[in-house]
């Protein structure tokens, strides 16, 4: 996945989840902010962040934040992604390349089942006139780092519980099932749940486990005009 037109600024402050102010070139401007969680470990004032500019001329903020530099303990820094739609998309160009299901004769986003909608749909292989083989992922992007390991959500998250619960009944109902975290950094150690600020779903991602459902984490190389995911993590649960 690529970025075009990208521009190097300092963050000043977030006066709302939606927007960010930045200074870029000497001028301060406000820029919209590509994701709404808190990333209050990485949007910290004067760091330095990504910024790609908008071909719309209509827009109100012609630029938006897609990565930001996070300082290292040892004096390094790490360039983590941030744009919230990136996971989706990243995935889809993985699963696409066949990294996630060998023979994968169909891979629809946005799919309803019961009272939930999936990411992604899939189909592998031909058993007569049906797939050999069906599922569904549910994908989540990962910004949140702590000495190496990362967690989700940065956030309590109702909908992600939800997600869980339908999975697990799409297990039973005989689909694969699987939850996909795309860590939208490099270099980690491993992925958890982050029970500290959101114990439900640490509980619903276990149940969803100990039900079969895949859970599968995979870090990505990031440069600030390019992303893409390269090598699957320990999950520890």
């Amino acid at each position: 996945m690529r970025y075009q037109n990208i521009h190097k600024a300092v963050f000043l402050s977030r006066p709302n989840r939606f927007i960010a102010k930045v200074l870029l070139e000497g001028e301060e401007l406000t820029v919209h902010v590509k994701n709404t969680g808190r990333c209050k470990e990485l949007l910290i004032p004067g760091c330095t962040v990504y910024l790609e500019k908008s071909d719309n001329p209509a827009r109100k903020t012609a630029y938006d934040l897609v990565s930001v530099e996070k300082p290292l303990a040892d004096g390094g820094i790490k360039l983590v992604n941030m744009d919230a739609q990136a996971p989706n998309k990243l995935f889809q160009e993985w699963a696409g390349a066949g990294y996630f299901r060998p023979g994968l004769t169909l891979l629809r986003p946005e799919t309803t089942f019961e009272n939930s909608r999936f990411d992604f749909y899939w189909e592998a292989g031909r058993a007569g006139s049906k797939p050999a083989r069906r599922g569904f992922v549910e994908v989540k992007g990962c910004t949140l780092e702590e000495d190496g390991w990362t967690y989700f959500p940065d956030a309590p998250t109702e909908r992600g519980v939800k997600h869980l619960r339908e999975l697990i009944r799409a297990r039973k109902q005989g689909y694969e099932a699987a939850v996909c975290f795309v860590i939208q950094m490099a270099d980690v150690k491993g992925f958890s749940p982050n029970d500290r600020t959101h114990p439900e779903f640490g509980a619903a991602l276990r149940d969803a486990g100990g039900a079969g459902v895949e859970i599968i984490a995979w870090e990505c190389a990031v440069t600030p005009k390019e992303v893409y995911i390269t090598t699957g993590v320990p999950v520890e649960l």
